[in-house]
């Protein structure tokens, strides 16, 4: 019997992610978790053969939540409706063993649940097409230097903190918009997040 545990924090999905599983004669769901934090104590508890994560949820995400799981012998796999190369380059780097989405058949679920217990690795196709063209184009001060933009910092704060001339921080600033071909600040922020690259 496969033991499984389940992250997700829409509760209709959670149960009935629970449910469909529960139908399959060889997998039990022993754990349901609202979010990162749950999921990490419920796998730390009930020892899952594998675990089933949403990637944002509130508190901790399930790429956190997977990161602090790594090596603990629980099989992880990741379940999102986001397509991100950024999420899936994070996500990899956890040691997750699967990264699927939420729109593929439900069969393909089970599927991979038990190819994934075969020491399989299972990612959704879109995502292989793409996370090896797209690297993140930031060098670390310039990513710094929109972390703290996006940690609500002015241009005089970024200076002071970074210990740099603030029409060096509009230096960088102006690179940045360049490099990620926006035209502000907040797309700048949307886009990196959106790609998964904060860390």
């Amino acid at each position: 019997m496969i033991r499984i545990v389940i992250a997700e924090d829409q509760q209709m999905l959670l149960g009935a992610f629970g449910t469909l599983l529960n139908l399959e004669d060889d997998m039990e769901v022993i754990g349901l978790a609202s979010n990162g934090e749950e999921a990490v104590e419920l796998v730390k508890k009930l020892n899952p053969d594998i675990c089933i994560m949403d990637i944002e949820m509130p508190g901790k995400t399930g790429l956190e939540a997977a990161e602090e799981l790594r090596g603990l012998g629980c099989k992880l796999i990741i379940l999102t409706t986001f397509a991100r190369s950024g999420y899936f380059q994070r996500a990899l780097k956890a040691g997750v063993s699967g990264y699927l989405l939420k729109d593929s058949p439900s069969d393909e679920l089970a599927r991979s649940i038990r190819s994934v217990m075969t020491g399989r690795r299972i990612y959704a196709p879109e995502l292989m097409d793409d996370v090896y063209g797209e690297e993140n184009p930031l060098t670390d001060r310039e990513k710094e230097v929109l972390e703290l933009i996006a940690n609500g910092k002015n241009t005089k704060e970024i200076a002071e903190e970074l210990s740099i001339k603030t029409g060096t921080v509009r230096n960088y600033i102006s690179v940045i918009l360049d490099k990620l071909e926006v035209k502000n600040r907040i797309e700048a922020i949307t886009q990196f997040k959106e790609k998964g690259w904060f860390k």
